[in-house]
This record gives structure tokens, C-alpha cells and sequence, in this order.
């Protein structure tokens, strides 16, 4: 039966008739699902959320041609397996901005730029946005950040040091950054995201 499914899931790539490809991955916190478009990686899921919602949300706002295809999400799936391993610091996979439009995106854009084992607190997250006031927009961004671990989200936090929130929980948020060996945000400076 998964042969016949894996056929019918390749056919239907090569034929052009899938917009948005997911796939489970193993993560050392719970499985995750993540989705693709030809663009790029669209959707990295906690296993907190609903499965069929995640599906339900891609059919809606990108496209109702979705399937499970994992050999579409190798890339995707080699890449996080490296970064929870310890050996990727940055990202290739291409990104799909779909999820995000206006400040979001910038933030999260922003965010997706902000270098392994660095953090910003959310105002720095802001201001290098375009937006010093926006901060509370900054962390709603976040919050809802359709693609966290690859944009990393995890690497912003409250003025002080306090965590914040994180949607995949607080205890991924803490073994995120402390497989990053991430050090507490630098004051506001020039240049923020300089390594």
C-alpha cells in the first residue's frame, strides 16, 4: 500500500498536479510536519498542532492540491536532521514567503537573518524591521511564524533575558538555543545582525 501511495504521489509531482508537498520529520522534541510549494518550504509544524488543521490552513490560504510526498521534503528533511545534530548553523532551503505579508514578513525576514547562537530581544527585533515602536507586532510575528526552527523565532527574546513565548513550548525554545549555545542579546547597536 505505501508503494502504491509513493507512485501515486510521485506521478502526481511529475505531472505537475501538486502545489503544496508535506512530510513528517523526526525532531529530538516530537515530530513535525513540514510543507513545500515549487518555492520553497512553506509551513514547519509542532506536533501541538493540529495535523489536519496545519493541512486544512495550507489548502485555504496557498492551494487545495496538497499531498504527502516525502522525497520532495529530502532536502528540507537533511537539513533539519544536521541542524538538530548540531552540524548546520545556517539554512539553505529556500523560503516560501506566502504565510507572511507587510510587517510580519519583514520581521520574519529580519528574524530568518539573525546568525546561529545570536539572539535579539523583541524591541531589536522591531527596530531592525523598520518599526522601533512595533514591538508587540514583533512578537505576534513570531508567535505566529509559520516556519519556526528554519526562521529561527527561538532566537528572540524579552528585554532581560526572559524567553518569551514559543509555540513549539518553552522546553523547545530552552534545547533550541542551548544546542546553539546562544548568547544573551547584545545592547542596541549599529549593524544588529553583524556577526
Amino acid at each position: 500500500m505505501h508503494e502504491r501511495h509513493s507512485a501515486l504521489a510521485q506521478r502526481a509531482l511529475d505531472e505537475g498536479l501538486v502545489d503544496v508537498a508535506y512530510a513528517a520529520v523526526d525532531a529530538p522534541f516530537g515530530p513535525l510536519t513540514v510543507a513545500a510549494t515549487p518555492a520553497g518550504l512553506v509551513r514547519v509544524a509542532f506536533a501541538s498542532e493540529s495535523h489536519d488543521g496545519v493541512l486544512a490552513e495550507l489548502a485555504e490560504r496557498i492551494s487545495p492540491r496538497v499531498l504527502e510526498a516525502p522525497a520532495r521534503l529530502d532536502p528540507v528533511r537533511r537539513e533539519l536532521d544536521a541542524y538538530f545534530e548540531g552540524r548546520l548553523h545556517a539554512f539553505d532551503v529556500p523560503i516560501d514567503w506566502s504565510l507572511s505579508h507587510g510587517f510580519l514578513r519583514r520581521a520574519r525576514e529580519v528574524c530568518f537573518a539573525i546568525p546561529y547562537g545570536r539572539v535579539l530581544t523583541y524591541s531589536q527585533l522591531a527596530e531592525a524591521a523598520g518599526s522601533p515602536r512595533a514591538v508587540r507586532a514583533a512578537g505576534n510575528a513570531m508567535a505566529r511564524n509559520p516556519i519556526p526552527i528554519v526562521v529561527p523565532c527561538h532566537r528572540v527574546v524579552r528585554t532581560g533575558g526572559g524567553l518569551g513565548g514559543y509555540g513549539g513550548g518553552l522546553d523547545v525554545k530552552r534545547w533550541l538555543l542551548e544546542l546553539e549555545h546562544a548568547r544573551p542579546p547584545e545592547p542596541a547597536q549599529h549593524g544588529l545582525l553583524d556577526n
